[in-house]
């Protein structure tokens, strides 16, 4: 029977859609940037984060041209799950190559692996053509992995997935961050009593039950 190389999979049953805590993982660090791009600090989370640093300007301050947080590369895998990038919840069986596929680790979290977020602001709404549309100023989000477009409407259909470009409205994406630490359940898949998933049971990034 063929196997599949642990380095695939140690990642994948640890921190993705294939974890019962995959999104627990990586939820205080989306709390803290759906935060800042909302301008204000957090004194109550419901996960890891610690509040006495989020909750004081000094600490955690807002209004910022530009933010760098460091971390390990392996962070970025539960990171991805915790926002919901459903692109990457590809089931990977576990005796044999799944051939092409998007959770690629190699890809998604080498050694030095980099995740920018921009926010861009155009005088009005912005086709992906690059052209404009009737209406007011708008601003995007864009996800950039390792200097690649992460596409977000092949993860949220509120983002539109005929958008080539990758950009999401900034209050869309915000909309869709709402129910983040929700979904992530964090107390209870850190600190639940729910039996112990076999690898390929769990597709969503939290417990079964």
């Amino acid at each position: 029977m063929a196997t599949v190389p642990s380095v695939i999979y140690s990642p994948t049953k640890n921190g993705s859609f294939a974890s019962p805590t995959g999104r627990a993982v990586g939820i205080g660090y989306v709390q803290e940037v759906v935060a800042r791009l909302q301008n204000h600090t957090l004194g109550y989370s419901g996960s890891q984060i610690n509040t006495t640093l989020d909750n004081n300007t000094a600490t955690f301050p807002l209004n910022q041209s530009i933010y760098f947080d460091f971390s390990h590369d392996t962070n970025i895998m539960s990171i991805l799950t915790a926002f919901g990038f459903t692109q990457f919840a590809d089931a990977l069986p576990a005796t044999h190559h799944p051939g092409p596929h998007n959770l690629t680790v190699s890809h998604m979290e080498p050694f030095g692996a980099r995740l920018d977020i921009e926010i861009i602001k155009t005088p009005k709404p912005l086709a992906a053509d690059r052209t404009y549309v009737d209406g007011k100023e708008t601003t995007y989000v864009h996800f950039v992995l390792n200097q690649r477009t992460l596409p977000l409407g092949l993860s949220f259909s509120e983002c539109g997935a005929d958008r080539l470009d990758g950009w999401c409205e900034l209050e869309t994406f915000l909309d869709v961050q709402s129910r983040s630490t929700k979904d992530a359940q964090y107390e209870h898949a850190c600190f639940g009593d729910y039996p112990a998933e076999p690898y390929g049971s769990v597709t969503n990034g939290v417990p079964n039950s």
